[in-house]
This record gives structure tokens, sequence and C-alpha cells, in this order.
């Protein structure tokens, strides 16, 4: 059985690149596509207390994240690397390192936002905080 690696999008051009880095240096491994729908980025808005606007606010995140799947996965089956989709609801940090732990996942690669100078010694919170939690190896690409 092949490596099962974690791979988080977020509609970045890192998370791009950690499938990007994923399908050339694994291309035996299934490449799992995970997306977090955070319930906290739906915000405090008037539409907001609409009691139709979750519904509808998860139903757009869920179809974006489908898209974002499309594309992702176009790229990886242009090289033969298996792909699973998964979709979760919850905080990012946490989902991710809760599946990898749950799921027989290998490996975690996940993208980092680019910085430069004194930011440039910190990752991106979600990342440094998977870092920090996982169980399983995390490799960070920008």
């Amino acid at each position: 059985m092949g490596q099962r690696i974690l791979v988080p999008v977020d509609g970045s051009e890192q998370a791009e690149c950690a499938v990007e880095f994923v399908t050339e240096q694994y291309p035996d491994a299934t490449v799992i596509l995970f997306h977090v729908i955070n319930p906290a980025e739906a915000g405090y808005s008037a539409e907001a207390s609409v009691p139709t606007f979750s519904e509808e606010w998860y139903d757009q995140e869920k179809a974006r994240a489908e898209r974002l799947f499309d594309e992702l996965e176009a790229a990886a089956d242009a090289t033969g690397t298996s792909v699973e989709r998964v979709v979760e609801v919850g905080r990012p940090t946490t989902a991710i390192v809760d599946y990898a732990d749950e799921h027989d996942v290998d490996q975690i690669v996940m993208g980092s936002h680019g910085r430069s100078g004194v930011s440039r010694i910190l990752l991106g919170s979600v990342a440094e905080t998977v870092v920090r939690r996982a169980s399983v190896p995390v490799t960070v690409a920008r």
C-alpha cells in the first residue's frame, strides 16, 4: 500500500505549490485534497442572523471547495496520482491534525504564505500550529 499524503487546500498559490510538490515527489502516493470550511468565516453580519443564511453560506463554501478540487485534481490526474477529496467543517488546524490522526495519513504537505524579512522566520499560523501538533511528518511548501 502506498503512502497517504494529506494536502490541505484553501485556494492559495501556496496550496497549489503543495499539490504540485506532492505529485512530483510522490507520484505513487494517494493525495488527499483536504478543505476546511470554517464557520467563523461566515461572520456576524446582519445577513448571518437570517435563518437561511448559514445553510446558503455552507452550500456556497462546499461548491467553492468542489471547484477548487476539480482544478487541483486535473493537475494531479496528468501525473497519474491517485486523489481523494475531503471537506470538513471546523477550525482548520484542529480539522487537519484530527483527520491525519484518524485516517491513517502518513504525511501532511501544506502551503505556507510567502513572507520576507523577520516574518519569514515564522510560518503562517495554521501551518505553524499543524507542524507543532501533528503526529506525522509535515512538509511546508512555499
